[in-house]
């Protein structure tokens, strides 16, 4: 019996060009095409003129449930099936991540046919760091939980990206700007790859002004992360002494405050015991 394998493909975010030989190779190949919209899966490969030869079906956030089963039925008896979402890669923000998790469970192939990724680009083209970033999907939609989840997330050192809604774009900006300061840096990601490609790069209150005007499309929204703490050793202690008196092994004080301060590990801990 041949290995069936669950295949991960990337669709283009907005240009059709950017579907490579590989996606088209396998849409036309493949047993089973499992597609967040059979629609919009029939139009792109209209767009870039490929015929798929085996049978399509629906994989939606209401559907998984019950279609992930059939899916994983069909892998174990060799079928090779295809996923695809309506943009970027299955599992990131879009239906996947339960039939991945079912594969993995019953030790089924798993492969990824990598490509478009509005994460990445947006992260790329923001012009803020990149060499450490996290991705925070969309926020909530009520104001209430929007604004503790972005609290939580004042001290994040990491680049955040996050996917908004267009009409829900300048209250996030507003509650951004709030929970991680008027002057954090941000770069609003707007029609990605499309022909009315836009940039917005500022702080986040002056982007959030400029999105009380509207926008429309497919939007991200990169935000930096929350600047280094400046101390001393010096101003440092008094507050790992209370830990440590408060039951907390030293070790672990000076390695959270090293985190938090980008103080040296070993200075704080030297500093600790000599302070005994």
């Amino acid at each position: 019996m041949p290995e069936g394998t669950l295949i991960l493909a990337a669709t283009p975010i907005g240009n059709p060009a950017d579907a490579s030989p590989r996606l088209q190779r396998a849409l036309a190949s493949a047993e089973v095409i499992a597609a967040e919209d059979t629609r919009r899966l029939r139009r792109l490969m209209d767009e870039i003129g490929v015929t798929a030869t085996g049978s399509v079906v629906s994989y939606h956030e209401h559907n998984e449930a019950f279609r992930t089963a059939d899916l994983v039925t069909r892998i174990t008896a060799g079928a090779q099936v295809l996923l695809v979402t309506d943009a970027g890669m299955p599992s990131v923000s879009d239906p996947g991540y339960r039939l991945v998790a079912a594969c993995a469970a019953a030790d089924l192939r798993v492969t990824c046919l990598p490509g478009p990724s509005a994460v990445l680009m947006s992260l790329a083209v923001s012009g803020l760091p990149v060499d450490r970033f996290c991705f925070e999907g969309f926020p909530p939609r009520k104001p209430g939980e929007r604004a503790r989840t972005l609290a939580a997330l004042a001290d994040e050192r990491r680049t955040m990206v996050f996917f908004e809604a267009p009409h829900r774009l300048a209250d996030t900006l507003a509650a951004m700007a709030t929970a991680f300061g008027a002057d954090r840096r941000a770069a609003v990601c707007r029609e990605l790859t499309k022909t009315y490609e836009e940039i917005r790069r500022g702080p986040l209150s002056e982007l959030a002004q400029w999105a009380v005007e509207g926008a429309r499309g497919e939007i991200s929204i990169v935000v930096a992360g929350a600047p280094a703490v400046s101390a001393t050793v010096e101003e440092a202690l008094p507050g790992i002494q209370q830990r440590v008196a408060a039951g907390d092994r030293l070790k672990d004080v000076c390695a959270d405050v090293a985190a938090e301060t980008g103080l040296s590990k070993k200075a704080l801990y030297d500093a600790a015991l000599a302070a005994r």
